[in-house]
């Protein structure tokens, strides 16, 4: 039977082949009398479908389903309560989040309570994806070498997550070596239209998820509505807590035309950020529309909703339609799952077509695809997109704004080596990322274009690092029987291994050749590579200038070996008969990339996918012990129990008095500045951590890599060497002044006296703060420091929300105030005043601001508790305390 109350009277049934499915629809009962609702986006009506099917008159009312239908596309002031079908993690966020629900059982039994009552009740799939480091490149034996070393350093971590597998229901481990969690969502877990077995009945709807990493929005290419959340909101979620939101904005995005001939998705996606972004998307849905989309692929399609988060948006959404039937029988799925996800996206009006009609938005854009160009982004932002052809002009500026415009043209010598390196050298040409390793058609030119490189005698210069780490072992399939991995091996891009890597900052150690070379010249270098993400201080810490391109354009420019070149006039280099070759006479044309992408069949993707959970022999043999509560080890560097479940962290409702300002920081601080992920600075507090326990540099690994250790991670917050403190201008890097003092120190060293002192403090910023990874430890470290309040000019989306969920107040400036106009300096006292007077969202507080001199000046600050449950959760001390208060009850 069917759950809900229904009192639209939707419940339906539909016939697929010899099965019958329960479904709530919108076309039937109540509903289907409504006009707005054939016109609604297809986006908010996987929403509805979610109200209608959850609908209990407490958490999903009457009310809500009306409300979401009168909204027609438009935001509105109600909150909804969405209950996604299932959790996609990754292993940075996957072990914090698993160490979370140990900690939360261990708290249950010391309470007296069933520790099992701590289970996930969705289903889980974390995929082990961002712990490989790229340690050795450019030979046969890379990918073995860094497998050999993963499973050395995190053993550990994969201890705790095989303990995990065992103790809890629901939860599923992808071990190391297999893909990016994205890509093997997009090829193997997602399903468009999910199912589940209630009673004697199938139930059908929507395949819906959220994902602890940002770029869970890549499976909105086949039309399943998820986005990145943080850790945080993932485990409520895992523990039957529906995600609280706000009726969204939905921008539509027409897409018209074709693409050119050259022109590759990464192209046109850096074209949709830089639109989007000068648009304004954040915390809104966009989807896609128009007849551009009639040929457009599944793997175009999830290189563009990969990067939602980059454009901002919550979401990047495509509709169903014959591509997306196309790519899952490509992909392996069954033939049923074919025939239910056609015929229940055109019994629910979800299908695009030529009967289509374009939906109501409340902002459109428009994009004709064949006015998109060759192009990057970068040098520190996705949405800063630059021409091929303008880019030597775009790093000579970076250079000069970095003072040292008469060292453009200057060599430096490199040891080793007959040629000297430059300012604007590539030291890494990384493919490497989900959002480009799902689309065989760019993988394939990257192959293609290695071919005809290697053909001419070309050869990548000796300073640049060069790799390749593939989303999935398909990929691998299909470039070896393609025949191209042999080309790209030829040129150093030799196979290291399947994850992140270069894009989630573990691109290792660079030559000691090069390294020396930079430091000893300050140098200004770059990397280049395929993936989503070139934030400071992300991909090495020696390389200023990070440029994303398409993975055919890695090669080219690890080939040209420089970013201060224009590829749409200058030569890459000579070839062996030492005349000029050109990036045109290399690259590859379109019929030719069309040609290998016809040798792809299902059948690669049923071997790969066959055994996705048995890993191989060293993960098979990995004890990780049994029983429902883990006991945490007290000499693990990795994985320790938390505090967030002490008393000291519950719930606490009160005005905050007299609070030293932490950090003064600027706009655009990302969680990567907040809490990076990459490697763990020598000299840092969380190095004199590790060295104390025992821990030699070598074996540091990477903060990424320590994040079930809330010691490392509450010592590196804040602590990105690229982070500017506005209280200490005159030094780079995890820098702060205690209030009365001179001297910077580290902000973590300050914090700890502010605890110490029983002073509590804010951080304030300007725009756009907390853009980029939903990376709950931005949350946890800035809780763990003893910040009460963060108060910005604008939030990104979620680590707004993380911060809630750990119960840290979320504060916004209004309009016409901030940093500057108050003239702070980080010497001031600041109270903010009404929390204990009873809460609701999205209320203003009295701020009063203490200068040094003695004055005063009091403000007014918008509160982004947004909504009433978000009110609670942060009464609570967070949504964990919240969940487990309530088991704790539960008899």
């Amino acid at each position: 039977m069917l759950s809900s109350i229904d009192s639209f009277q939707t419940a339906s049934q539909l016939q697929v082949g010899d099965t019958t499915y329960g479904y709530y629809s919108l076309k039937e009962g109540e509903l289907g009398q409504m006009a707005e609702v054939a016109r609604l986006p297809v986006s908010i009506k996987v929403l509805l479908e979610n109200l209608l099917r959850y609908e209990d008159g407490e958490t999903c009312s009457r009310d809500d389903v009306l409300a979401l239908v009168k909204s027609r596309g438009r935001a509105a002031e109600h909150e909804i309560s969405y209950h996604p079908a299932r959790v996609l993690m990754q292993d940075f966020t996957g072990v914090p989040a698993v160490v979370d629900l140990a900690a939360m059982r261990n708290a249950l039994l010391a309470r007296g309570a069933d520790p099992q009552r701590i289970n996930p009740l969705s289903p889980v799939d974390l995929v082990i994806d961002h712990s490989v480091t790229i340690d050795r490149f450019g030979t046969p034996t890379a990918f073995q070498d860094n497998v050999d070393i993963e499973m050395q350093r995190n053993l550990e971590r994969y201890q705790f997550l095989k303990w995990g597998q065992g103790a809890f229901d629901n939860f599923r481990v992808v071990p190391p070596g297999t893909g990016i969690c994205h890509q093997v969502n997009l090829e193997y877990l997602a399903k468009s239209v999910w199912t589940e077995q209630r009673d004697d009945q199938y139930l059908a709807y929507p395949d819906t998820l959220v994902g602890t990493d940002s770029h869970t929005t890549m499976i909105n290419a086949l039309g399943v509505l998820g986005w990145g959340v943080g850790g945080i909101e993932a485990e409520a979620a895992m523990l039957g807590q529906p995600v609280s939101m706000l009726i969204p904005d939905v921008v539509g995005f027409e897409l018209s035309g074709t693409l050119q001939e050259g022109i590759t998705a990464t192209d046109l996606v850096l074209r949709v950020v830089q639109m989007l972004r000068e648009h304004g998307v954040v915390g809104k849905f966009v989807e896609f529309y128009g007849d551009g989309l009639n040929q457009l692929p599944i793997a175009d399609r999830a290189t563009i909703a990969n990067m939602a988060p980059e454009y901002g948006a919550t979401c990047g959404f495509f509709p169903i339609d014959a591509q997306t039937i196309n790519y899952l029988r490509l992909s392996g799925r069954d033939e049923q799952t074919l025939a239910l996800v056609e015929s229940y996206c055109k019994a629910q009006g979800m299908w695009r077509d030529e009967q289509y009609q374009t939906p109501e938005f409340a902002a459109s854009l428009t994009l004709d695809l064949s006015s998109v160009e060759p192009s990057l982004a970068g040098p520190k932002r996705p949405q800063d997109r630059v021409a091929v052809k303008d880019l030597k002009s775009s790093i000579d500026a970076f250079v000069e704004l970095a003072g040292k415009r008469d060292q453009l043209d200057t060599e430096y010598p490199l040891e080793g080596s007959d040629e000297g390196m430059h300012h604007g050298d590539v030291v890494i040409a990384a493919i490497t990322s989900c959002t480009n390793t799902s689309n065989p058609a760019v993988m394939l030119g990257a192959g293609l274009l290695a071919r005809k490189a290697v053909a001419k005698g070309m050869k990548v210069k000796p300073w640049v690092k060069t790799s390749l780490a593939p989303g999935s072992r398909v990929v691998t399939e299909y470039l070896n029987k393609s025949g191209v991995q042999q080309d790209l091996d030829t040129l150093g891009f030799n196979l290291v291994g399947y994850g992140c890597t270069t894009c989630i900052g573990n691109s290792g150690p660079l030559a000691d050749p090069v390294e020396n070379a930079i430091k000893q010249n300050d140098l200004i270098v770059s990397s280049v590579l395929s993936g989503n993400r070139n934030f400071e201080g992300r991909i090495h810490p020696l390389v200023r200038a990070n440029w994303l391109a398409s993975p055919p354009l890695v090669v080219a420019y690890g080939l040209a070996g420089t970013t201060r070149i224009d590829l749409s006039k200058d030569p890459l280099g000579n070839g062996a008969d030492g005349k000029p070759v050109y990036l045109k006479d290399i690259w590859p044309s379109n019929a030719e990339i069309n040609d290998l992408v016809r040798q792809i069949d299902n059948e690669m993707f049923r071997r790969e996918y066959g055994s996705v959970f048995d890993g191989d022999a060293r993960w098979r043999q990995i004890d990780s012990g049994s029983g429902s509560t883990y006991a945490f080890p007290a000499d693990s560097t990795y994985i320790q129990q938390p505090p967030f479940f002490d008393a000291a962290y519950a719930g606490k409702v009160e005005d905050i008095r007299g609070a030293a300002i932490l950090a003064l920081l600027g706009d655009s601080v990302t969680t990567d500045h907040i809490s990076p992920a990459g490697a763990i600075p020598k000299e840092s507090p969380a190095a004199q951590y590790l060295r104390s326990r025992g821990v030699e540099q070598q074996d540091f690994n990477s903060y990424g890599s320590r994040r079930g250790n809330h010691e490392v991670m509450m010592r590196g917050t804040f602590g990105n060497i690229r982070i500017r403190n506005e209280m200490t201008p005159q030094i780079e890097g995890g820098y702060t002044r205690k209030r009365g003092e001179t001297e910077p120190r580290f902000i973590y060293d300050v914090a700890m006296d502010y605890q110490a002192e029983q002073i509590p403090s804010v951080v304030i910023a300007g725009k756009e703060y907390g853009t980029g990874s939903s990376r709950d430890w931005a949350a946890k470290g800035t809780l763990l420091l003893g910040v009460k309040a963060v108060i910005v000019e604008s939030f990104e989306r979620i680590h707004r929300s993380n911060l809630v969920g750990m119960g840290v107040l979320p504060l916004q400036f209004t309009e016409g105030e901030d940093r500057n106009s108050l003239g702070l300096t980080g010497d001031e006292q600041v109270d903010i005043l009404g929390l204990d007077a009873g809460l609701k969202p999205k209320q203003t507080f009295k701020a009063i601001i203490h200068y040094a001199d003695g004055k005063e000046r009091e403000i007014e600050l918008l509160s982004r508790l947004d909504t009433q449950v978000e009110v609670k959760y942060y009464q609570a001390g967070g949504v964990l305390n919240f969940v487990l208060e309530r088991l704790s009850k539960t008899t």
